[in-house]
């Protein structure tokens, strides 16, 4: 059985060791294994943590409690499970493929980013950058999010086949799309810098674009994005006080489609089909080769940037060696 140390030995034993087993700096004194290096195929019966600047990657991991990724930390997870929830720190970093985490997810202001491949989750809540230095990211591919998105902060992208049974609300953020992809509940996309995209996909609640830059693209041929279907919205869809352009194309809205202080005024296709009638100044699309010629292109780094973040916790993680789990 752990015994009581001082907050002194159990700094000191973090250090000396990859992995710690200690009471946690809480009153209800659960236990906390410390995760430095690499784990695999087994239960953790304790809360997980991997200190400020280092990287922990999992294989096959099972943690019951809840999960607290330090400062500049890096936490890779591949088909492992965590029962309780994720919270991530300032400038760090979160990926998990092929993995169920049965809480939330929190990504801290100023938190490096979070990326989702095949994985199954709660809710997801990036926090507003406020003064911190790194731009967040929040990257959800082929996954499902039991539970709502919001998102205050960075580039968000739902695609390949993603649910979210929820909401989905990004406020201030760099820019959100939505591809490919399924939103039981409304979305929400208010003060994004770089607009928003919906292709391809699927939104059954309200839908309310909001006072966005360079554009929003709704379907394809639009100016952000080349992509080639369009989408289904199950409600009304608002979009109202775009600075750049707003566009509609080959997209079903099950709805009124409301447009207001779009500047210039938003382009509707004749192929879209809105049920509820459309109330708002717009006019045509330009031509295809026009169309074309004013794609806009943002300054969307995060994707490489994660890549390169993944594979230095993967090689971190190597060097460090074996975390001893159990």
């Amino acid at each position: 059985m752990p015994t009581r140390r001082s907050a002194t030995a159990l700094a000191m034993s973090a250090l000396a060791s990859a992995s710690v087993v200690l009471a946690a700096p809480s009153a209800s004194a659960d236990l906390v294994t410390y995760c430095v290096g690499n784990g695999g195929a087994v239960t953790l019966p304790t809360d997980l943590f991997v200190p400020d600047g280092k990287s922990c990657s999992l294989k096959g991991t099972t943690v019951t409690g809840n999960v607290q990724v330090g400062p500049g930390a890096n936490l890779v997870v591949d088909g492992g499970t965590i029962n309780g929830q994720v919270q991530v720190a300032g400038d760090g970093y979160f990926d998990a493929s092929n993995t169920r985490v049965d809480g939330g997810v929190t990504l801290a202001s100023g938190g490096f980013g979070i990326y989702y491949k095949a994985t199954h989750s709660g809710t997801i809540t990036v926090q507003a950058k406020g003064e911190a230095t790194t731009d967040s990211f929040l990257f959800v591919d082929n996954s499902t999010v039991d539970g709502s998105v919001q998102a205050n902060a960075g580039e968000v992208r739902l695609d390949k086949g993603t649910q979210v049974s929820g909401n989905v609300n990004t406020n201030n953020a760099y820019y959100t799309d939505v591809t490919d992809s399924f939103v039981d509940g409304t979305l929400s996309v208010l003060n994004n810098a770089t607009g928003s995209v919906v292709c391809g996909g699927t939104v059954q609640g309200k839908a309310t674009f909001a006072g966005n830059l360079v554009g929003v693209q709704l379907g394809p041929n639009g100016a952000l994005d080349t992509c080639a279907s369009g989408g289904y919205f199950g409600r009304d869809v608002s979009i109202s006080n775009t600075t750049g352009k707003a566009s509609l194309d080959d997209t079903i809205v099950n709805g009124q489609l409301q447009l207001n202080g779009n500047n210039p005024a938003a382009q509707v296709a004749a192929n879209n089909r809105i049920r509820g009638g459309i109330v708002g100044d717009h006019t045509a699309p330009l031509a295809a080769k026009s169309r074309a010629a004013t794609i806009t292109p943002r300054n969307d780094t995060k994707e490489q940037g994660a890549e390169a973040r993944l594979a230095k916790a993967v090689t971190d993680a190597n060097i460090a060696g074996d975390a001893h789990l159990g």
